[in-house]
């Protein structure tokens, strides 16, 4: 899709009140276009297949074909839009979000009560908003191939004539190797946003078990939705992952992911640093903050930590990158090309401040060899 062209949406949510509810908040949105609404999950791919939508909005719970259910099935289509998915504040509607995400679903919002129909619309058109207006950003920098049979509009919609591409940022091509560290990693923070679940799952079980280090994970997700992550990661990894507790000792070799809903920081106690979760107020409408984090990463490790900003929407990480580069740390940013949203690294990259850009599956061996080449 171009610039010029309106972001095409189908609708699908099992409840009618949800589904009016979604279809007047997207009418309310410059560029998006409603083009037809379904019920379920079947009904949902039949239009998908006849519409083709750039985009579809996907309740988790429904009749006859759930919303996993339909995730798997556009795996096997030839024009295949993005998703995000609709998800109650559930343990159990975290959990199928989370699969859902795996299964390649571009983020998620949280359905308001519906009890308060202001109340909700107003929620609701501020969560999706965001979202769709990041999905749009990405649409025109990698656009998807046009299917075969695809709507004349689709296929015969005027392109631009190619940009040739810019000089490649020169930090890109660097690797941990050609680094000099002046102090010995003691910790890593990183920072994650939109694309965040599938990004970690890439590259947190390529660290090995016997990693000398902690790290920080700051993901901007709502309660209960961290813990399924967490539980989901450790599953998967070498080393130990878990949803950060208040007042825990932190060790070398785990993964501490910050509580959906929480300020995550570290204190030192004497010789001993202990992770603290709190209710301290959002920083920049983020609650965990990737800058809060960050601030008392700089208080107890300084210039021996690697920060890590990877996918996600804004600008959360750069204050707390700068603090913490000040001090002699250095800073990786995940690569445009493979962000699922280039909004929290590039405002890295434009700060002037990231050490090495890299693809996303080359982050995990880049912290590793930091970690390594630093500590001699």
């Amino acid at each position: 899709m171009s610039e010029e062209d309106p972001v095409r949406v189908l609708v699908v949510d099992d409840s009618a009140l949800y589904r009016k509810l979604v279809r007047d908040v997207l009418a309310q949105i410059p560029g998006v276009e409603v083009v037809g609404v379904a019920a379920d999950g079947k009904i949902a791919l039949d239009k998908i297949d006849f519409l083709r939508p750039d985009l579809v909005t996907l309740d988790v719970e429904m009749p006859v074909v759930d919303g996993l259910g339909v995730l798997r099935e556009l795996k096997k289509l030839t024009h295949s839009p993005d998703v995000i998915m609709l998800s109650a504040h559930t343990g159990a509607g975290a959990e199928a979000t989370m699969a859902a995400l795996q299964l390649g679903a571009f983020d998620f919002v949280l359905k308001p009560a519906a009890d308060n129909a202001e109340k909700s619309m107003a929620l609701l058109t501020e969560r999706l908003q965001q979202r769709v207006e990041a999905f749009a950003r990405r649409a025109v920098r990698t656009p998807r191939p046009v299917a075969a049979g695809a709507t004349a509009r689709l296929a015969e919609m005027p392109s631009k004539p190619p940009q040739p591409p810019g000089p490649p940022h020169p930090a890109s091509q660097l690797t941990a190797f050609d680094l000099e560290f002046r102090l010995p990693i003691q910790a890593v923070a990183i920072g994650i946003s939109t694309g965040g679940p599938p990004a970690l799952t890439s590259q947190l079980p390529t660290i090995p078990k016997d990693f000398p280090v902690p790290i920080f994970v700051v993901q901007h997700m709502p309660p209960l939705f961290t813990k399924s992550l967490a539980e989901d990661l450790n599953r998967r990894s070498q080393i130990e992952v878990v949803e950060a507790t208040d007042g825990e000792e932190v060790r070398a070799g785990v993964a501490y992911i910050a509580p959906g809903g929480r300020q995550m920081k570290v204190e030192r106690e004497g010789a001993k640093t202990r992770v603290r979760v709190n209710e301290d107020p959002h920083e920049r409408n983020c609650r965990p903050s990737v800058d809060y984090l960050f601030r008392s990463i700089s208080h107890v490790y300084g210039g021996s930590t690697l920060g890590v900003i990877m996918t996600g929407m804004g600008d959360d990480g750069t204050i707390g990158s700068k603090l913490i580069k000040r001090q002699g740390a250095k800073i990786i940013a995940q690569n445009e090309e493979s962000s699922i949203v280039y909004g929290m690294p590039r405002s890295i990259v434009e700060a002037g401040i990231a050490d090495l850009i890299c693809p996303l599956n080359d982050v995990g061996r880049e912290i590793v060899n930091c970690v390594k080449r630093s500590r001699g």
